[in-house]
């Protein structure tokens, strides 16, 4: 294994600096993130094959993963704002799981279905903290695990706990779900009303088990915090109206923002697109991601611009990404004063990529930040 981390205790200095001070909009610059890993020189387990971690063995010991994850970590070089993270990837929205869903995973994705939930009423639905629930103890073990063996040389990121209507989604079935959604309205505020602060629990313990490692926090998302972040979501909404996201997700992203300094949002899709205002005027939100969806022009495409000026406009920070001269055509249009940006060089030539980019935005930033005082 790979014994060291290239990454110095000056370069974690400049990191807290520069990512302090873009949180609060006093960096006159993007953040780029950009990062190369060279090839294993060794054979490694079958159970390491870039899947989620879910579909991991439960007999393979939470160190043997941390020892992998590091070995990684090892063979990556960090360029620009980028730094060494680690995601513990159990599939996307991992509550339902520990709620009594039933989790399946598959080769690059993990599915969640209502589990002991299926069949039941809606008002039957219940779901309770349970410590001894088998994946709610895998997380924390691989995330301790992983904390013990970087000592302090990487960021452990959050597993992706899920959006709280997404969760209910898991447990009650999506199509169905949608359903209640119609006809039962006043028993999705009480599930709703059930799912938030367990997410809390879950989010403050993982917090708990991350926070000693002195190396900020991480979502999935290339976001560093030097305190608690997260980045939340609501892939259900797709399906819904703005009034019905303003009853059932609004609440809930407010209840999360207001637990962390640094909350993000996975806007996902033009289907979410129609509840931009709503969550422009959620409390405490810091930022937005805005993902296009499948067979739409990349996020950095200038088709975009307008939605990305909207999140500026409202004073929210913006990540996004994107391939080096996709970014390199927007670093001439736009200021991107308040973007986190992980790109990377066609070329290879990524040094050269971040010094261009920098050099083609650094006069419109300029502009916008003397506007802006």
């Amino acid at each position: 294994m790979s014994t060291d981390i290239a990454f110095s205790d000056a370069d974690w200095t400049r990191l807290e600096r520069d990512w302090s001070a873009w949180w609060n909009h006093d960096l006159a610059r993007p953040l780029l993130v950009v990062q190369s890993t060279a090839p294993a020189t060794r054979p490694r387990p079958a159970w390491w094959d870039g899947r989620q971690f879910g579909g991991i063995p439960l007999d393979v010991p939470a160190e043997a993963i941390a020892e992998q994850a590091w070995d990684d970590l090892a063979r990556t070089t960090f360029l620009g704002d980028a730094w060494p993270k680690f995601w513990t990837n159990f599939g996307p929205g991992v509550a339902a799981a520990f709620l009594g869903g039933r989790l399946e995973a598959a080769a690059r994705t993990t599915w969640f279905h209502p589990g002991r939930w299926q069949g039941k009423a809606l008002a039957e639905i219940r779901p309770e903290y349970d410590a001894q629930e088998i994946w709610w103890r895998r997380v924390q073990d691989v995330t301790r695990a992983c904390v013990q063996r970087f000592a302090g040389r990487a960021t452990v990121g959050y597993t992706d706990i899920g959006g709280g209507l997404d969760i209910a989604a898991s447990l009650r079935d999506t199509q169905t779900l949608l359903m209640d959604c119609l006809d039962d309205p006043e028993a999705v505020d009480e599930l709703c009303a059930q799912i938030t602060p367990l997410w809390l629990r879950y989010y403050r313990e993982l917090t708990a088990l991350i926070a000693p490692a002195g190396r900020g926090t991480t979502p999935w998302a290339p976001i560093w915090s030097p305190q608690r972040c997260y980045m939340l979501q609501c892939d259900f909404s797709y399906m819904i109206s703005p009034k019905q996201f303003a009853r059932w997700v609004v609440p809930d992203l407010t209840a999360c923002c207001a637990q962390m300094e640094h909350g993000f949002y996975h806007l996902d899709g033009k289907g979410e697109l129609p509840h931009l205002d709503h969550l422009l005027a959620v409390p405490g939100l810091k930022g937005v991601q805005w993902v296009p969806g499948d067979g739409n022009p990349g996020p950095c495409e200038a088709e975009w611009l307008p939605v990305q000026r909207r999140i500026r406009a409202a004073g929210k920070l913006i990540q996004t990404w994107g391939p080096g001269q996709a970014v390199l055509r927007l670093a001439r249009e736009v200021p991107l004063d308040g973007w986190i940006i992980a790109t990377y060089a066609e070329d290879g030539d990524h040094a050269g990529l971040i010094a261009a980019i920098q050099r083609a935005n650094a006069p419109l930033t300029a502009k916008a930040m003397v506007s802006v005082g």
